[in-house]
């Protein structure tokens, strides 16, 4: 079918518990089946969820890819002025490496669209150096800082397999327990499609 014809889709997010979500995620090629396609409907899917960010993990799919787009932080609301850093900072990350990370550790509430209406401080490096191609698989290498330094290293640790959460300390963890089996359980509700792994037939 025709690119002009192709219907973006909204796809299901992956709950917490999907071990998908725990796989350190493999690099692809030029020939990776409809890439087009799947980068359209990941950012269809992350604005839909009103993301900022979304890796393929969190669809499903074991490969080194995410999309960012850090506009919503990038304009002014109630709490203050945006980050104009960010305000223009849609990209796609295929094969990404993080060369370098530096600089003083900051917090910030984080969240993620497979742990709903759940978030924590976390500290993060302020600036990243980081290598990746783009959906035309062009190399890049860029440094990124503050917000949208905090973004990628977010997604980036998607493809490592790892989440949010394993940053926070098993105190805050452990009060987090019984949400999060809700969370894999599908014993939840959200303004979004998910998967859920351990969810009940019926439901």
């Amino acid at each position: 079918m025709p690119s002009e014809y192709f219907y973006r889709m909204k796809l299901p997010i992956v709950a917490y518990g999907d071990p998908v979500l725990r796989k350190k995620a493999e690099e692809i090629d030029e020939d990776y089946p409809n890439l087009k396609e799947l980068i359209d409907n990941m950012f269809e899917t992350m604005y839909a969820a009103r993301g900022v960010g979304l890796a393929a993990p969190q669809v499903g799919l074991p490969i080194r890819l995410f999309v960012v787009d850090g506009s919503p932080f990038g304009e002014d609301d109630e709490d203050g002025p945006g980050d104009p850093t960010v305000k223009d900072f849609k990209k796609v990350f295929i094969n990404p490496i993080i060369v370098e990370e530096s600089g003083d550790k900051w917090s910030f509430n984080e969240g993620c669209l497979s742990i709903p209406d759940v978030t924590e401080e976390v500290m993060r490096h302020s600036n990243i150096t980081i290598n990746y191609l783009d959906e035309n698989f062009e190399e890049h290498e860029i440094e990124l800082s503050g917000l949208g330094a905090r973004i990628v290293q977010h997604e980036y640790d998607h493809i490592e397999g790892k989440l949010f959460i394993d940053k926070i300390g098993p105190l805050k963890k452990a009060m987090l327990k019984s949400r999060l089996d809700s969370i894999s359980k599908g014993l939840i509700r959200v303004g979004y499609k998910m998967k859920f792994p351990f969810q009940k037939k019926g439901r």
